[in-house]
């Protein structure tokens, strides 16, 4: 590591996992305290197997709903603009067409010259179909 140790580098994904271990350590540890009085209130003993499913179910549930939720709106997103969908070229494709009609206004001998040329150059990190501009 150049700056600092992986403690200081990385202090977000710590801080992120502390809480997760925080949060489901408590989760756990709190549901069995609710399952036992759950128990006990029907004359039951708790006993660690039932515990185990029912925590389980609740736990993916609360997953499903909210991690794996958020992880498709921020991952998912990002992953269809990395991949160049619709979506991602809307912007991009209307700076490009402003950009071209002013290289043409500006300078109309060399505009369709200098427009492959930055093509050819910026060729394979852009998201559209090649010369669709004309």
């Amino acid at each position: 590591m150049k700056n600092g140790s992986i403690w200081r580098s990385y202090s977000y994904a710590w801080i992120t996992l502390a809480f997760f271990v925080l949060t489901i350590v408590g989760h756990w540890v709190f549901g069995w305290f609710a399952f036992v009085s759950e128990q006990q209130s029907h004359g039951e003993a708790a006993t660690f197997g039932p515990y185990v499913v029912e925590m389980a179910r609740d736990t993916l549930e609360n997953w499903q709903s909210e991690f794996l939720q958020l992880l498709w709106q921020v991952g998912g997103l990002a992953f269809l603009l990395f991949l160049g969908s619709p979506q991602s070229r809307e912007g991009s494709d209307r700076l490009e067409a402003k950009v071209d009609e002013l290289l043409k206004q500006l300078n109309p001998e060399r505009a369709d010259q200098l427009i492959d040329e930055i093509d050819e150059r910026y060729s394979g990190r852009h998201t559209d179909i090649p010369h669709a501009h004309r």
